[in-house]
Formats: structure tokens, sequence, C-alpha cells
């Protein structure tokens, strides 16, 4: 498959840990990406940097730019956002005209510092549920990727972790599944946008799990005939 018959992918925030690990993850898949940021010097050195570890993995060509923010998400097909949870709002309300029509794989964990392995959910119900309301009906948000490590996104090994994806748009949430494989994961389907708080409030539990244990925790679902 070429990039040309694959979605364009834009990754807005692309230039913080978890965005570089999904960029570097289906850049090697072969997927067309555009990493985003508030400044283009930062996209910039993000792209600089996606370019040399690919160099490093000996892969080839590979398909990535870099942009601002409201660009990214004016020339992707699917788009993700992984801001902390401070900037979600800003953002989306900055690009939303562009969003219009599009899958948004909403990434974010409603983290309140410094106690972040302490379970907090926003009064929206979830950051999921916070982007749909504040994008319409039109925007099809999946939220994904809350309990993956990013340290392990950005190894470029296997990874025994699977995603909990939600999002009231079954094929939507079909398409995220098709990226979280891409990357080297399974993705399973997990309910309505409504769901979303139960992945983003897992996030604060993998936190004290890490702390305790020296570990870059996941999830594994379990008891599937093909187990």
């Amino acid at each position: 498959m070429t990039t040309e018959t694959l979605p364009i992918l834009a990754i807005l925030g692309g230039t913080g840990d978890l965005g570089t690990g999904l960029a570097r993850r289906w850049a090697q898949a072969g997927y067309q990406v555009l990493i985003g940021s508030r400044t283009q010097e930062k996209a910039e050195a993000a792209v600089a940097d996606l370019r040399e570890v690919m160099a490093e993995r000996g892969v080839g060509e590979i398909s990535v730019q870099a942009m601002e923010n409201l660009a990214a998400a004016q020339a992707a097909d699917i788009v993700a956002i992984t801001v902390p949870f401070s900037h979600q709002a800003s953002t989306l309300e900055l690009v939303k005209p562009a969003l219009q029509g599009k899958i948004l794989i909403d990434v974010t964990v409603p983290l309140v510092p410094p106690k972040v392995a302490r379970v907090q959910l926003p009064e929206g119900g979830s950051a999921g549920q916070i982007a749909q309301d504040l994008l319409g009906e039109e925007v099809a948000v999946v939220s994904a990727f809350q309990n993956v490590a990013a340290a392990h996104l950005q190894e470029g090994s296997g990874l025994d972790c699977d995603v909990l994806v939600c999002g009231n748009k079954k094929v939507a949430r079909e398409q995220v599944i098709t990226l979280i494989e891409a990357a080297g994961m399974r993705g399973f389907h997990a309910g309505m946008i409504n769901n979303a708080a139960a992945a983003e409030a897992l996030t604060s539990v993998l936190i004290v799990i890490n702390k305790q244990y020296s570990c870059h925790a996941g999830i594994r679902i379990t008891g599937l005939d093909h187990d």
C-alpha cells in the first residue's frame, strides 16, 4: 500500500513525547504525517529528529512535514491531538473549522498536576466528551491511546499493549483501530464517547503502578478466542 492510498495524518502538539512516538510509528508504517505545533520552528525540529531516528533504524524514505497546528489540521484527512489537557480546548477552538467532516483522535488525559496519580475527571465527564461537545456532531471524535506509555511508542519494537477506542461512530472507531494496528498494537471497540472517562481514569492508575514497580505499564484485553 502506498501513501497515495492512505489517509494523511496530522498530529497537533506533535512535538511532545506522545506525539513524536505516534509520528515515528505511523511514518514507519508508510503514512504521510504532518507534525503540528504552535510554532513552525518547533515542528521543524521535531521533523528533523524524526528523520534522524528513522535513518538510525534503517528506514528508507518517509513522508513527514512540519506545519503550524491550523495548517496541519486543514491539510490532513485524520487529525490526532496530543496536547496537555490545559491546552486542549484552546487548540480545538483554533482548528475547529478545519476539522468539520473529519475524524479527530483525542489522546488527551485530564491529569491535574501535581496529583497526577489521582483520578480527577473534569466536569464535562472526560476530555473526549469535552472535545465532542466543543466540536459538534460533524466531527467524529474518537478517544484512544490514553493507556500507552510514550516511551514505548518511541521505541521501534513491538508493543505488548492494547488500546481502548471510544467514539459515537463505529466507522470512525474502525478507522482508528486500523491506525492502532499500523502502530503495532491491538485496538478494541470500547463504546460511545461517554466511555472515554474509563480509559482516561485508568491513566492515573497506571501512573501509580509505574511508580510502584518502576515500569511503563499498559493494559491487555484477555479472554479472546485467539489469545
